[in-house]
């Protein structure tokens, strides 16, 4: 992605809120017109939703890569063509590496730390290229922010960054400091999974997949190295590491073999398509019978299934309805409902199943005048 015409990656960085306003822009060296967000703000026009607005944008002279995160569209500027989703992923690292510092990534909170928000920027990317990125490596350059520091440094005219340079960033692992020690060693490993899936009527499963990723809290003295294997990693049909994994001994053993950074971290992200066999941990349970005319009876439970002693939660059911369906009024025993006129969706928000009192939906269902209902 080097060029001779210029072999920075990122020049400019642009942050947005919802009423189009530019509150932050960072440039890494020369000064690129705010007028180039005309261009995000034409995609931003045509699309539906932010969600929708394309994360890449080609103009005459640059590229404009975006992600929108807590209400915040964050606009990388590049001046030739890079990887996208390592922009990508470096706008999601900044937003990250705000979250940590600030407990919240939001237009007040930058706006309540633009010093150190610019302190940040400086040390994450050098000359257009992404270097320090690590909370752990960050947070000995740069103090995070207190109200201590913040009257010392306005009463001094000091700043929040280190003289000193961090230990670890000039190693072969950069993403951890040296010399860590602690009188409790103790590590914790979460792993979280998005199930989902189609169950037709009998309650069979039609499709499902799973994203899941690893998040890790390490305290650990010394430079520890980990191991971790899986049960069955055939699985896996993607995976997104952390750079701290030895991906050759991923690809030759599928086994992660890591040096952890010290702190928090996501250690792997992945996916298991529908071509796997998925074990849903849920069953649905329904009724849907016609008491006369054109009204109908539903009733639904929904109770979990091959858990392994875990508590299912955020559970939402969609279920798309006949079209001759006028509406439902319907009564749930926890979480919400509802339903939509236009797609014939109804939608139930269950939430945290509760194996002593399963969730049920139950009430009556309406067709409009002259509709049959089907069996």
């Amino acid at each position: 992605f080097t060029s001779t015409r210029d072999s920075r990656m990122i020049h400019s960085l642009f942050t947005i809120n919802t009423s189009g306003d530019v509150f932050l822009e960072k440039h890494w060296k020369s000064v690129i017109s705010r007028s180039i967000i005309d261009y995000f703000f034409d995609a931003q026009n045509k699309a539906a939703s932010p969600q929708d607005i394309p994360p890449v944008i080609a103009t005459p002279h640059h590229y404009l890569i975006s992600i929108f995160r807590s209400n915040i569209f964050f606009v990388a500027v590049c001046m030739t063509e890079v990887p996208p989703l390592f922009v990508v992923e470096f706008l999601h690292r900044v937003v990250d590496t705000f979250e940590d510092y600030f407990s919240e990534c939001s237009e007040t909170a930058i706006k309540e730390n633009y010093v150190v928000v610019y302190e940040l920027l400086d040390e994450m990317l050098d000359n257009g290229f992404p270097l320090a990125t690590e909370a752990n490596i960050l947070k000995e350059l740069i103090k995070p922010p207190n109200i201590l520091r913040t009257v010392v440094n306005t009463v001094t005219g000091s700043s929040n960054v280190s003289e000193v340079l961090p230990t670890g960033q000039l190693s072969s692992i950069p993403w951890r400091r040296a010399g860590v020690k602690y009188t409790n060693n103790e590590a914790y490993f979460d792993v979280i999974e998005e199930v989902d899936a189609i169950i037709d009527k009998s309650g069979s499963t039609v499709s499902a997949e799973i994203h899941g990723y690893i998040d890790c809290a390490v305290k650990l003295t010394g430079m520890p190295d980990l191991t971790m294997s899986f049960m069955n990693p055939r699985l896996f049909d993607d995976v997104s590491f952390h750079p701290c994994v030895r991906y050759k001994k991923w690809e030759s053993d599928r086994i992660l073999s890591f040096v952890p950074p010290d702190g928090n971290f996501r250690l792997v992200s992945y996916h298991i398509g529908s071509g796997s066999q998925v074990a849903i941990p849920v069953y649905v349970r329904h009724s849907l019978s016609w008491v006369g005319g054109t009204q109908g009876r539903l009733d639904i439970t929904v109770g979990p299934k091959q858990t392994m002693g875990r508590t299912v939660e955020q559970v939402k059911i969609e279920i798309p309805m006949h079209k001759s369906v006028l509406n439902c009024s319907l009564t749930p025993s926890q979480g919400k409902y509802s339903f939509d006129p236009v797609s014939k969706v109804l939608a139930w928000e269950v939430g945290k199943i509760d194996q002593t009192k399963l969730p049920n939906l139950r009430g009556s269902v309406n067709l409009v005048t002259g509709a049959a209902p089907e069996e």
